[in-house]
């Protein structure tokens, strides 16, 4: 497995605290944000484009500061950062599942998103989700840590970003849906699951394709279409699997 210090290096974060203290995955604001500007846009454009010039129509200075900033934690919207340069080139292939990319990369860089996400996974379809067994979830290895209210707030943004990816359904009561899943989706769980050092079988029994609730057969199938785009190379004989990222340098890192 590769050390933290080096998966920090391609944009994953680790610790305890992340951008979901204070917001969801903010999808619509990525959206608006990634549609106004080509791949090649800096991070300096963005803040920009959202301090400066409020395309994300802010109400005040300090709100539009606040929203580069946890538009920073959550995605680093910088090509220098290999997990967003690989979100970016495979954003616009596939518009129907680009919350579930988000959502993705968001897992990847916020620790309190990343642990809520066993808990969703358990959930049979349409089964209900208590705002109070998120706040439980959040509290169970320090259930000291948080306040009360913090705990609500918390759960209240994580069952949001979860919403907004199609995991689940409803607005006072959240049940559990079946997400839409792509072939971009899966790509860039296998690229995840790479960048941990991961390979063959082990990359589709990863966190990270698991994340995406399909069964192994649908997974091979999108990796094939993946492979067919060009995203990926995938071969798959029997028990042997092959996965390589031809168009991702990693050596940038």
């Amino acid at each position: 497995m590769i050390e933290n210090n080096k998966l920090e290096e391609l944009g994953f974060k680790f610790g305890k605290n992340g951008a979901h203290s204070a917001r969801s995955m903010m999808i619509e604001d990525l959206k608006h944000l990634l549609f106004s500007r080509d791949e090649s846009a800096s991070r300096a454009d963005f803040e920009s484009d959202i301090i400066n010039f409020n395309i994300l129509h802010k109400p005040t200075e300090n709100s539009r500061k606040l929203t580069y900033r946890h538009l920073i934690d959550l995605y680093a919207l910088d090509n220098n950062v290999l997990l967003f340069k690989v979100l970016r080139q495979w954003w616009e292939l596939n518009e129907d599942t680009q919350a579930i990319l988000a959502l993705q990369l968001a897992i990847a860089r916020d620790p309190l998103l990343r642990g809520s996400a066993e808990l969703i996974l358990q959930l049979e379809t349409g089964e209900h989700l208590a705002r109070e067994t998120m706040e439980a979830c959040l509290a169970h290895d320090d259930p000291d840590r948080f306040s009360a209210a913090s705990l609500k707030s918390f759960s209240q943004n994580i069952n949001g970003t979860w919403t907004q990816a199609g995991y689940l359904s409803g607005k006072a009561k959240k049940y559990r849906e079946q997400p839409k899943v792509s072939y971009v989706n899966v790509a860039y769980a296998l690229f995840l699951a790479h960048c941990h050092g991961l390979s063959g079988q082990r990359l589709f029994e990863s966190f990270w394709c698991r994340m995406l609730d399909q069964d192994k057969e649908r997974l091979f199938e999108l990796a094939h279409r993946a492979s067919l785009r060009g995203l990926i190379n995938f071969k798959h004989a029997s028990d042997v699997v092959e996965v390589t990222f031809p168009h991702i340098d990693f050596s940038e890192v």
